[in-house]
């Protein structure tokens, strides 16, 4: 398992937007502030409410409705390990 780049490709590659556990009100709340992020290099933002295995916990996220980690590319291609990485936080340095 190793650190997940916060890169726009890697962000591209995530799913966090489609999971049932990121509801629409937690996606209509943090719009703005995603939508700053993504116009910088997201590799020095430090906080963003998207790929979760990356940047952390999400502050709005509060109940496991489903999770989809395990069929995103991210999850596969950097060896990750478990679910819910919006609940738990960021997958560890290796």
């Amino acid at each position: 398992m190793s650190q997940i780049p916060r890169t726009k490709e890697n962000l591209k590659k995530c799913l966090c937007m489609k999971c049932p556990t990121y509801t629409f009100m937690c996606k209509m709340k943090n719009m703005p502030r995603n939508m700053v992020a993504m116009m910088r290099d997201i590799g020095k933002v430090d906080r963003m409410e998207a790929m979760f295995c990356a940047f952390g916990k999400s502050k709005c996220i509060t109940d496991e409705k489903g999770c989809i980690c395990m069929t995103c590319a991210l999850f596969r291609e950097y060896n990750l390990d478990k679910a819910y990485y919006c609940l738990g936080g960021k997958a560890p340095k290796m």
